[in-house]
């Protein structure tokens, strides 16, 4: 499998999948701004159009793009490392959080906080109609050590997403000490301990690069 990502992005969920199932993969990483696959210099536009990560192509040559997707076919693809769930109410059960993950948190309150270019108004109401999601997810975790019953790729990604926090000054995760107590339990799970130190490294070499080009 060949994988392409950014370091520290959504496509670290799938990272932390990986790991977790024993997987082999081929990483790529993406260069932002340029849209460039840094190993050899390709456009990643040529895996994914719209320039996004993260992408997948399969040892069959298949390309698959979003995170929800691609989470759910490792999953499946490794059914042994339990990442998944059977068929039926639990499957949909993980359906709803990689959906709750993917709309109410990355796409509704982070992406609109983090983005640089987005008006002080813009980041004020995603604030204010979102943090909501957080003070579900606190009540929710009370009590428990996954969203499932087991550990899956939904909370691979819920971790990755919270991740986010600590560039995001407006949301103190400590407000939420469920939600708190969860991540700071998941980063030291071995596969999350191991992906967070490996895309931090490469995070400051992207900020360095990022900060010559200028």
């Amino acid at each position: 499998m060949d994988f392409y990502f950014q370091p520290l992005a959504c496509s670290m969920a799938t990272r932390i999948s990986l790991y977790e199932a024993g997987a082999d993969a081929n990483f790529f990483e993406v260069d932002a701004p340029t849209k460039t696959v840094l190993k050899d210099g390709s456009d990643f536009r040529a895996i994914n159009p719209i320039g996004l990560v993260p992408a997948l192509r399969t040892d069959e040559g298949v390309v698959l793009t979003e995170n929800a997707a691609i989470l759910q076919y490792v999953a499946d693809r490794f059914p042994q490392s339990g990442l998944g769930t059977s068929p039926g109410v639990e499957r949909s059960r993980l359906h709803q959080w990689l959906c709750f993950i993917g709309t109410e948190l990355h796409k509704g309150l982070f992406i609109p906080v983090l983005d640089r270019k987005a008006p002080r108004e813009t980041k004020a109401y995603a604030l204010e109609k979102n943090l909501s999601r957080l003070d579900y997810l606190d009540s929710y975790l009370k009590g428990r050590d996954y969203l499932l019953d087991h550990f899956t790729v939904a909370d691979a990604y819920l971790v990755t997403v919270i991740n986010w926090t600590m560039a995001t000054p407006p949301i103190e995760l400590a407000k939420w000490p469920n939600l708190k107590a969860y991540c700071d339990r998941l980063r030291t799970r071995p596969s999350i301990a191991k992906a967070l130190a490996e895309e931090f490294e490469l995070y400051k070499i992207e900020q360095a690069r990022h900060k010559a080009a200028a």
